[in-house]
């Protein structure tokens, strides 16, 4: 065989071996957002079937859209520690096919404004942990308990173990340098501007600009809430801060919704839709 042709089989074979160990197309993280269903307030003390309805709805979009996971963030009952009400919730969440996890944190309706060590515990032993972090295919989700930022004075002990735990974690998110790092929690750092005054539905000055700094250090791109019962959005130093409406009721002009959130190769994208007016596929067009 001629030199020529001995050379070109190599290169050939070369090609088909890089090109058989080439890194794959960056996969897409799918994700639906689930905000206050706050079981028994959209409805009368007696009943709680409206809210029960915009659940399960939730729910069952869901499952037709298949998304990689699903997180509650916040606001999962109206009552703290009511039976009825986490039992419900638990029956509904419950109708998530089994190949979607369900990832829940803590709301003030669910240890209360300002909780006491009893209070975590209890949710603990309802739902699980309070904080916690979620990887899959090049995301670093943080899911934090808010309340330690908002109202931390009868845990102050629980604050700090957090906001410790929090920077170890951010700090081994940054050696990773595939992820995207995202933050979920249930209030708001601030709602429109990162120095707005403070007010129920936002986190207190002080706090707010250490987090957000914190945040920044770390390459924290989206934080993403609710609490709020309507959507509002900001920017800090380019970090999005993602406030969304409700899946239960409304206080303003959005109506009953979830948000999608699409994460691949450092590309967030992420819109809000009513459940009356949900897409036919769980991925999100460019322009979006």
């Amino acid at each position: 065989m001629k030199k020529r042709a001995v050379y070109w089989l190599v290169a050939v074979f070369a090609v088909s071996v890089l090109s058989g160990c080439a890194a794959p197309e960056d996969k897409t993280v799918s994700i639906i957002q689930l905000t206050d269903p706050q079981l028994n307030f959209y409805s009368t003390p007696e009943s709680f079937e409206k809210d029960v309805t915009t659940f399960t709805r939730a729910i069952a979009a869901a499952n037709r859209l298949n998304p990689d996971f699903v997180i509650v963030t916040g606001d999962l009952v109206n009552t703290p520690f009511d039976a009825e009400q986490i039992k419900e919730y638990n029956r509904i969440g419950g109708l998530l096919k089994p190949t979607i996890p369900l990832y829940n944190l803590p709301g003030n309706h669910d240890v209360g404004n300002a909780p006491t060590a009893e209070d975590i515990s209890a949710y603990n032993e309802a739902f699980g942990a309070d904080y916690y972090t979620i990887e899959q295919d090049g995301l670093f989700a943080v899911v934090l308990n808010s309340l330690y930022l908002h109202h931390p004075e009868h845990v102050m002990d629980k604050a700090r173990d957090q906001e410790t735990w929090l920077e170890a974690k951010l700090a081994e998110a940054q050696q990773k340098k595939d992820k995207n790092v995202v933050v979920f929690l249930h209030h708001s750092l601030f709602l429109n501007r990162s120095d707005e005054a403070d007010e129920y539905f936002n986190i207190p000055t002080e706090t707010r600009m250490r987090y957000l700094e914190l945040f920044k250090k770390y390459g924290v791109s989206h934080v993403f809430s609710g609490h709020y019962h309507r959507n509002a959005f900001g920017t800090y130093d380019g970090m999005e801060m993602v406030t969304s409406g409700p899946v239960g009721q409304p206080l303003g002009d959005d109506p009953s919704g979830l948000r999608i959130i699409n994460i691949s190769g450092g590309n967030i994208r992420h819109q809000y839709f009513p459940l009356d007016s949900l897409p036919e596929d769980i991925h999100l067009a460019e322009t979006n």
